[in-house]
């Protein structure tokens, strides 16, 4: 029998944020097949304990000891994994209530997402940031980018410099990139990012284009912008040796992806407004944002904004880039650019996940854009996105195994996010206070 190794106990209760008169607690799920996501295969009957926020001991339920006076969760039969991540996510601008803010933040939580890359911040959002991390509001760990670097926000290379000093002394994780830059002011950000130690990602503005911004060691390609361009395929046509080409590019530049495949079927208005009109999760997001979507949506799809059946050749190239570099290598991060048109935090993952399968990824790949992928892009930030003593304890207890099924993800018998477990029957009370509230 193995007891929680002392030494990391000890490290734990001196170096985390617990207050003296608050001791951290202990968890075991004990019985449970772990979903490691270092390899594909399951271990089956663990017991995993998790002291504070981190996990501290885990092996086959026999040799593992559960200590005195933990929480035990039973879950013989259940499956548990790492959280999943968001990559390519956003808050609520400043205008939004305390409330507004925190009820967005727990959608992300009750649908097992425990890490979110934020992709534009503003006035407020570092501070929100550091609530979040610091456990004081449920919410998932945040990492974030700054006010974008653009066309409307850069007028000169030296702007761009500058800007980036700023952000990187404001405490930023990242830059990101918005259309409208010109050369030199790309290539001016990107030195000084180089420079003084700052990642950057997102677009790839038209005067720059993929390949040099390859070159220069853009390290995120959200919505696989700059690939469908450089390769004719919103013409309708798409050349496939230069797709080849720019996979092996991607490859060779240790590159990620972010796709964000379904959002771009709502902006490209491929689908069916009925249908989108419909989605049950709406409910949980503010009325007035929800009418603006839907007012907007019918003002594209009525009015002839967008082109259904060119709309679809973009959509079909959009699969074909994906499954490319899928088949190529190429990292993938999971993303679904919400809370954007019709994209509700956290429920816009499902739909991902059906475009990422469409486009070719196995469960195994399409689970680990999200967990695995996602702890090594962050590596050298903090440990997580698998399940092994030392990670963070971001975790999910499903009743069934997602490597069979993707859809087993929305059967949750918990979320556990920095250690803090939310069982379900939790998660829905909460939800059911948040659509009360928006109903009235």
């Amino acid at each position: 029998m193995t007891a929680i190794p002392a030494v990391l106990l000890l490290l734990l209760t001196v170096f985390l944020p617990y207050p003296a008169s608050q001791p951290p607690e202990v968890t075991a799920f004990v019985g449970v097949n772990v979903l490691p996501m270092d390899g594909a295969g399951v271990l089956e009957d663990y017991t995993v304990v998790v002291h504070g926020t981190r996990i501290v001991d885990m092996g086959p339920s026999g040799s593992v000891m559960v200590p005195e006076g933990a929480r035990r969760i039973e879950a013989a039969g259940k499956y548990l994994m790492p959280g999943l991540a968001e990559m390519h996510g956003h808050l609520p601008p400043p205008s939004a209530s305390e409330e507004e803010v925190e009820n967005l933040l727990f959608l992300y939580v009750a649908n097992g997402i425990t890490t979110v890359r934020v992709m534009l911040g503003w006035d407020d959002s570092l501070e929100i940031r550091s609530k979040a991390n610091a456990g004081k509001i449920t919410a998932p760990m945040f990492y974030m980018a700054g006010p974008s670097f653009s066309g409307n926000s850069i007028a000169s290379p030296g702007e761009a410099e500058a800007r980036v000093r700023r952000q990187k002394a404001e405490g930023w994780d990242l830059l990101k990139i918005h259309p409208g830059l010109t050369m030199a002011e790309y290539d001016a950000m990107a030195r000084t990012a180089h420079e003084v130690g700052i990642r950057f990602g997102g677009h790839v503005p038209a005067d720059v284009g993929i390949a040099h911004a390859l070159a220069m060691g853009q390290e995120t390609f959200d919505h696989l912008d700059g690939y469908v361009e450089r390769l004719q395929g919103q013409d309708g046509r798409l050349d496939e040796a230069e797709l080849a080409r720019l996979v092996a590019r991607t490859r060779a530049a240790g590159a990620w992806v972010v796709p964000t495949m379904a959002l771009w079927e709502y902006l490209y208005g491929t689908v069916d407004p009925a249908e989108v009109e419909a989605y049950d999760e709406l409910k949980y997001m503010p009325p007035g944002q929800v009418r603006q979507w839907i007012t907007g949506y019918q003002n594209r799809f009525n009015g002839g904004q967008a082109n259904a059946a060119e709309g679809r050749v973009v959509i079909e190239n959009r699969m074909r880039v994906l499954r490319a570099l899928y088949e190529g290598g190429v990292r993938i991060l999971m993303g679904t650019d919400s809370p954007q048109l019709f994209s509700v935090p956290g429920f816009s993952l499902y739909r991902e996940l059906e475009r990422m399968s469409a486009a070719g990824m196995s469960n195994y790949d399409v689970l680990r854009s999200g967990t695995y992928n996602v702890g090594e892009y962050f590596n050298g930030k903090d440990t997580f996105g698998t399940v092994a003593v030392g990670r963070r304890a971001d975790l999910i207890l499903l009743d069934g195994n997602p490597l069979e099924d993707l859809r087993h993800l929305r059967e949750r018998d918990g979320v556990m996010v920095r250690g803090q477990w939310l069982p379900a029957s939790e998660i829905q009370e909460r939800l059911a206070r948040i659509e009360k509230a928006y109903a009235r």
